[in-house]
């Protein structure tokens, strides 16, 4: 028998996905709207964002923007933290303490907190949930709690084209040479020769780059192909497709091959 259709289930049904496109669209609206670039640098005077330069909304806490400095062409995501100062209305003097060269991408939730100079070079790619610290708290005093006691600072450096894998954290001191890869999670502090990898709480160097021999220990896997300039997104698609096909065809060679090698090898009837 036919199913009596619910008239006002589908009215109901209508207004949610109605509401849901709305609620979305004005959502992006928003986030677009709020987010920071230098031409719409909302409530934050920095002491200079690059051309570029985003800060996605919601943005986490800013303060002690007159001595941030931001490149050009930065991607800072959502809830990312960028303070100098231990609280809002301290002094630091003339120049920036917290630079990002041009280029440097910070993931989600990530904090950058400095009162020390840090300094991130060009093209630094940071996951998400990265922390980058001058300060470390003091325990010094036994008698008095460590969130009261005055921490210890000092410079940060992070090197150009360095990436910082999700979870990672960099320690007041420490100075990451150029092209550093920090696996996930990673706590380091003291200095990191360039083109190495680091790994471990505390971090240490597990592969290295040498000029004559390459990479030490060699590397487990070959390094992916680039994609040539211009390639578009239907070529990518009729090439996976191609691909598809010939690997189906080899598979159906393959079973005809091993079903006429079973039936040769089969004994003879009397």
């Amino acid at each position: 028998m036919p199913k009596n259709r619910n008239v006002f289930s589908s009215v109901t049904a209508w207004r949610r996905r109605t509401a849901a496109r709305l609620v979305h669209r004005a959502d992006r609206w928003v986030r677009e709207a709020a987010s920071i670039s230098a031409e719409t640098p909302g409530p934050y005077a920095f002491a200079r964002i690059g051309a570029g330069t985003r800060l996605a909304y919601p943005q986490g806490t800013i303060f002690g923007e007159r001595w941030i400095e931001l490149g050009a062409c930065c991607i800072i995501a959502e809830q990312v933290t960028l303070t100098v100062g231990m609280m809002p209305g301290q002094e630091f003097g003339p120049e920036p303490l917290l630079r990002l060269g041009d280029g440097v991408v910070l993931g989600r939730g990530s904090h950058v907190v400095a009162s020390e100079s840090v300094v991130l070079g060009d093209n630094v790619f940071c996951g998400p949930y990265v922390y980058v610290t001058s300060d470390n708290h003091s325990y010094d005093d036994p008698q008095q709690a460590i969130g009261h006691q005055w921490p210890r600072s000092a410079p940060v450096e992070i090197g150009s084209g360095s990436w910082l894998g999700v979870g990672a954290v960099v320690l007041p001191g420490a100075r990451i040479g150029r092209n550093v890869a920090v696996a996930a999670g990673a706590v380091v502090r003291g200095e990191i020769p360039d083109h190495s990898v680091v790994a471990g709480a505390p971090a240490r160097v597990v592969r290295r780059w040498d000029p004559a021999d390459g990479w030490q220990p060699p590397l487990r896997t070959p390094a992916p192909v680039p994609l040539p300039d211009g390639i578009t997104a239907a070529q990518l698609t009729a090439l996976a497709e191609l691909e598809e096909a010939r690997a189906k065809d080899a598979a159906e060679r393959e079973a005809e091959a091993g079903a006429s090698g079973v039936d040769s090898a089969a004994p003879a009837g009397p």
